[in-house]
This record gives C-alpha cells, sequence and structure tokens, in this order.
C-alpha cells in the first residue's frame, strides 16, 4: 500500500481551520490595567488566509478562548466559520466539515498545543508551527518553519495551494493588479 505523502493530504484540503493563541498569534496576550485584552495577528498571515479564500478554500478559527481581538480579526478577514470559546474542538471541528458536505479528510487544522491534539489526530492534514509543543510537532503531517503569530499560517497556506496546484494562479493574479500594457 502506497505512502499518503503530506502533499497528498493537503492536495485534498477543502477546509482550513485555525486555533488562533500559539498559531496566528505569538501565545502572547497582552492584558492592560483597565482589562482590555491585545493580541498581536501577522499581516502575512492575513493575507495568506485570503489567498486561501481566493483559491477557493472555507476557512476558520477554533479557539478554547472568547477573545474580542480575535473577532475583531476574523471579520476583518470575512473568515466564514468563527468558533470561540470552544470546550470540544474536535466536535465543532467534525460540526464545522458536515455544515460544510465535507469529511474530516478534506479538512485541514494548524493547532500547537496539547488541547488540539484530538483535532490534529482525525483530520485529513494536521500541521503545527515550528514552537508547537513536542507533542503536537510529533503527530502534524506538517511542521512549519516560522513559528506562531510570525509566518505559519501563511506557510501552511501555501503548502495547501501549491499542492492543489493552485498558488501560481494566486500569485498571477496579484502580480496582474494595476499593471499597465
Amino acid at each position: 500500500m502506497p505512502t499518503v505523502t503530506p502533499t497528498d493530504r493537503a492536495a485534498r484540503v477543502r477546509l482550513l481551520l485555525f486555533d488562533v493563541d500559539g498559531v496566528l498569534t505569538d501565545a502572547t496576550t497582552v492584558v492592560d490595567a483597565t482589562g482590555h485584552e491585545s493580541l498581536r495577528f501577522s499581516v502575512r498571515d492575513g493575507l495568506g488566509i485570503v489567498c486561501a479564500q481566493r483559491a477557493g478554500l472555507a476557512t476558520g478559527v477554533v479557539s478554547a478562548r472568547d477573545s474580542v481581538p480575535t473577532a475583531h480579526r476574523a471579520a476583518h478577514l470575512a473568515i466564514k466559520h468563527v468558533r470561540l470559546g470552544v470546550d470540544d474542538k474536535l466536535t465543532t471541528v467534525k460540526a464545522l466539515a458536515a455544515g460544510e458536505g465535507l469529511e474530516l479528510d478534506e479538512v485541514a487544522f494548524v493547532g500547537d498545543d496539547l488541547v488540539d491534539l484530538p483535532v490534529l489526530g482525525r483530520v485529513g492534514f494536521a500541521a503545527a508551527p515550528a514552537d508547537a509543543v513536542a507533542e503536537v510537532r510529533e503527530r502534524a503531517h506538517l511542521v512549519c518553519a516560522a513559528p506562531g503569530g510570525r509566518g505559519a499560517a501563511r506557510e501552511v497556506v501555501e503548502f495547501i495551494l501549491k499542492a492543489q496546484d493552485r498558488w501560481s494562479a494566486v500569485v498571477a493574479g496579484y502580480a496582474s493588479r494595476g499593471a499597465s500594457a
């Protein structure tokens, strides 16, 4: 029986889901004296998510924490599925896949910590930032060179779109904007 490569797995992805803290952020939460929270999100990761959407992938975030900054960032990026304050990520991911008419092997999930293990063990394509905990990196089909909040999400998007032979069209779409004859 032939081995299924990470590229083979990525080629099947139709729904791309991200954990937030440690994946779309560097896992740092800043809380000021008044209790307001702020998070840092990478603009390059954001553009990667937009590229995934333009290539036809459904996108989403699934986080155990309910976070106002995350909700704002997701809205800004027009992320279709936003599930915050989730106790059971696997049940949520299964429901999202079913809602899209997909099997779990058509879902990619990017996680970084122990709470992500149940999902990473069930989806078709599991990815982790470079600075994910060891147990997550061991189970990932792709371990990024970039850490969370510093390009890992973009790296995953590029890997998936290249596996689907869609990356060149995305780049061409951007390259042709504003070009004169």
